[in-house]
């Protein structure tokens, strides 16, 4: 496990600085194919969500001015919201997979 959210990390960096850069649909769906890839490779939603902030307070920490900052937090923000997008999806197939309550 600990291999897997070091890989995650790794492979998360270079995204997160590209999507800030560009903020295209490309970083967006890197970002998405990762968050698959932990899930399969059986790393937890909390776990996932460290590495964003961790790699997202070391990115955050170099902006130049507040209006940078703010920049950066929004377009993090829509990263993480893609990396747990399959995890969201997961949960909902599981529950839309349950007998409803009687």
């Amino acid at each position: 496990m600990h291999d897997a959210v070091s890989r995650l990390r790794l492979d998360y960096a270079p995204v997160m600085l590209r999507h800030l850069s560009q903020q295209d649909e490309s970083g967006l769906q890197s970002a998405y194919e990762l968050g698959r890839g932990a899930m399969r490779d059986s790393v937890g939603l909390l776990e996932v969500v460290r590495v964003h902030n961790e790699v997202f307070l070391e990115v955050h920490a170099s902006s130049r001015d507040l209006e940078e900052a703010r920049r950066t937090a929004r377009a993090a923000a829509a990263l993480l919201l893609e990396l747990v997008a399959a995890f969201e999806m997961t949960q909902r197939g599981f529950m839309e997979g349950r007998p409803a309550p009687e």
